[in-house]
């Protein structure tokens, strides 16, 4: 069995995330417009929390990287992410009067789902590369980055510190690719950062759709997931997965072999939070040392558990929870809406 990434075993943290902390306003009156909607319920929120949650559920040893309000929602933040073993060293609070990001989800239908986000000076994009803890990192085997966090400075220029710290400690590096149009000025911005932080990263994950938004300057008109694949590992990647919605993903890797996997059914409530846990799911796969197809079904089935619930954060599963949601499909136990 071929491993494509190594991990430093006298490392004590397993997974640190560095980025968005926001809170989820989830419909509560779903299959209808927000303009009809009248109760919501919280969650914690934002791709790379989301994701960290989910390893903490996983039964990894996680940290996080961030930056919160100086408020009731900021301490909503920190006390969830406390109760979720996660650890807060490097959560910083913000003193300076921002806010925290909301993002109301409206959910008309299972496949007709919409978010409203309110990111104006919001606290997790105020952190400062003088904020991130090189201690963490430098005991971190894996960090994630995702791109929300490129969007403004200074937390731009705080997820390129991390990124120099986790290079310069070997610490693993994966990038969520996270696109939120709403949060840049240009897609030639966009593209120049994101491909700037990529060149990087050991794994990278993101949709076609975001992959796509990166080649603003580059000739790939067929929209090739194998050319888009081969300039990643022209630098520091070892695995490029390309994700294709219900098509599933595929997983690229430098012995240019492509690797995929099924996809299993769901009772699909919403579509939000599918990227985060198929994200963890994956991420722990890699780390157990599993094939990529194994890493890609934990992934897919995690998904298929988060999109079948309410909440994003609150539904991440515990491994013995995907793993019999697995076998639960294998048995034909579980069918789609």
């Amino acid at each position: 069995m071929a491993t494509y990434v190594t991990f430093s075993q006298e490392k004590s943290v397993d997974f640190t995330a560095i980025g968005r902390l926001c809170i989820d306003l989830n419909a509560n009156e779903i299959n209808r417009p927000m303009e009809e909607t009248m109760t919501f319920t919280k969650y914690v929120g934002g791709s790379p929390a989301n994701i960290t949650i989910g390893m903490s559920r996983l039964s990894r040893k996680t940290a996080f990287i961030g930056k919160i309000a100086n408020d009731q929602m900021g301490r909503f933040i920190h006390s969830y992410l406390e109760r979720n073993d996660i650890e807060t060293s490097n959560v910083v609070t913000d003193h300076s009067g921002a806010v925290t990001g909301l993002a109301f989800t409206e959910i008309k239908s299972p496949s007709d789902c919409s978010i409203l986000m309110y990111r104006d000076n919001v606290a997790d994009l105020l952190l400062t590369a003088g904020e991130v803890s090189e201690e963490l990192i430098a005991r971190s085997k894996m960090l994630l980055i995702s791109g929300t966090a490129l969007a403004q400075s200074p937390s731009r220029e705080a997820v390129f510190q991390a990124l120099e710290y986790a290079k310069k400690h070997d610490t693993v590096i994966a990038f969520d690719l996270d696109y939120r149009p709403y949060t840049w000025t240009s897609k030639e911005e966009t593209a120049v950062y994101y491909n700037l932080a990529a060149a990087q990263c050991d794994i990278i994950l993101g949709t076609r759709e975001e992959f796509d938004m990166m080649e603003v300057f580059e000739q790939n008109p067929e929209h090739s997931d194998q050319v888009t694949a081969s300039k990643w590992f022209h630098h520091a990647a070892k695995i490029v997965v390309i994700k294709h919605g219900k098509d599933g993903s595929i997983a690229y890797t430098a012995d240019d072999k492509s690797h995929r996997a099924k996809s299993f059914p769901a009772k699909v409530i919403k579509t939000f939070g599918a990227g985060d846990s198929y994200a963890a799911g994956f991420l722990h796969g890699i780390m157990h040392g599993w094939t990529l197809e194994q890493c890609m079904e934990f992934g897919s089935a995690a998904a298929c558990i988060v999109i079948s619930s309410h909440s994003c954060s609150d539904a991440m599963p515990s491994e013995n929870q995907v793993l019999k949601y697995i076998e639960d499909c294998n048995n034909g136990l579980i069918t789609a809406n």
